[in-house]
């Protein structure tokens, strides 16, 4: 008889669990240590042969056992060999790529990336590693910009801010026949909705501190990989002396358990919310890849198997920016913060095009960010009416 393949809402609640080995409690103890002290030297000196065994106590920043339930956790539910933490989001992002890259190498990133990722490629320069930025929605066209020295692609999809949808396994496939290593931030899809090593990528990151943690109170990053690039990233990892709060951890393990249904209850409420907004008079474009007419609504379709709850809406251009910024500042339920993926809901502005490459396609008007948190839909709905209302009236 076939066993069974556990669906996702069930491996979300046991993955990186064993309350056998935890004294029989649902939840791992949380470890916070630094010290391991074994029973004689012989111990010791096995154990420190090989720090990049995952399961060996070395020294609190190679990982505790509430450290490794969360990696072991991600890894499974990512389909990848194994996962590191890290300190946070940023953190994830800059080891991985600094595990690959050497002086005289070149690098594609998307150009829709995370800013404070794009802003770390381009201080490679001074390491001697060449960024290129290529257009999101490239696809298989991104082998006319491989060269002899490309090294590794940086994707993310869909894009931070303009969320643009990329044809990750036709990227893939073109780096991989050229030896070329792919990493891609999943963050906002989660493998709640999207597993990228399954789509070809190398390896995948995540601010952890979004949705995985998911109550807006820890910062973390997370790093899976494949068997090939394990033992790379997880020796750039060691070198680096990247390692996560075992606090921070806990909560993402915590976070881990909840997220299927989360993320659920997220995709609801941000279409709901994106649906009244393409229909208001002050929206022209609302920018969402599970939305039909969206520019990546096809690729969406074909490679997730659901939405966050972060997307973009496009304000008509007759609203300046005082105005824009009045109306943000009448919103009661909508938060003015940076960050997303917890409870609550935000909307900020956000600038598409300070760090894009010319030619980028210019927003015709003023693009908002909205994360759609858990407060009742028919309130939030009503803080933005009000709001709204206010900026036809005021400024229309």
């Amino acid at each position: 008889m076939t066993e069974r393949i556990p669906a996702p809402g069930t491996r979300f609640v046991h993955a990186g669990s064993d309350p056998r080995e935890q004294r029989g409690y649902v939840n791992p103890p949380v470890h916070r240590a630094s010290t391991v002290l074994y029973e004689d030297v012989r111990a010791m000196e096995e154990s420190q042969s090989d720090p990049l065994k995952r399961n060996h106590p070395v020294y609190g920043r190679f990982g505790t056992p509430t450290g490794r339930a969360f990696e072991t956790a991600l890894a499974e539910l990512e389909g990848g060999h194994a996962a590191i933490a890290t300190c946070s989001g940023l953190a994830a992002a800059t080891t991985a790529v600094l595990s690959f890259v050497r002086a005289g190498d070149h690098i594609l990133v998307s150009d829709s990336v995370y800013v404070p990722t794009r802003r770390f490629c381009d201080s490679l320069a001074a390491l001697g590693v060449v960024t290129e930025y290529y257009d999101p929605e490239i696809g298989a066209g991104i082998e006319e910009l491989l060269r002899p020295e490309t090294r590794l692609a940086y994707l993310e999809s869909p894009g931070s801010t303009t969320f643009e949808v990329q044809d990750v396994p036709a990227i893939t496939a073109v780096c991989r026949s050229r030896d070329v290593v792919t990493v891609i931030d999943n963050t906002w899809a989660t493998p709640a909705f999207c597993r990228p090593l399954a789509l070809g990528a190398d390896v995948v990151v995540h601010s952890a501190t979004k949705y995985l943690t998911g109550h807006a109170d820890s910062i973390l990053g997370a790093i899976v990989c494949t068997e090939d690039t394990y033992a790379t990233v997880r020796g750039a990892a060691i070198r680096l002396g990247q390692c996560a709060g075992a606090d921070d951890v806990y909560l993402g393990l915590r976070g881990i358990r909840t997220l299927g249904v989360r993320l659920q209850q997220h995709q609801r409420q941000a279409v709901e919310l994106a649906t009244w907004l393409r229909d208001r008079p002050e929206v022209v474009e609302v920018v969402y890849p599970a939305l039909p007419g969206d520019r990546g609504h096809r690729l969406w379709q074909r490679d997730f198997t659901g939405a966050a709850g972060l997307f973009g809406v496009v304000l008509d251009g007759r609203f300046g920016k005082p105005a824009v910024d009045a109306m943000l500042d009448r919103l009661h339920l909508f938060g003015l913060g940076h960050s997303w993926g917890g409870f609550e809901s935000l909307m900020v502005p956000a600038d598409s095009l300070a760090h894009r490459l010319p030619g980028t396609r210019r927003p015709a008007g003023t693009l908002l960010r909205v994360h759609a948190g858990f407060e009742d839909p028919a309130d939030l709905l009503a803080d933005l009416d009000h709001a709204f209302t206010e900026l036809t009236t005021r400024h229309g």
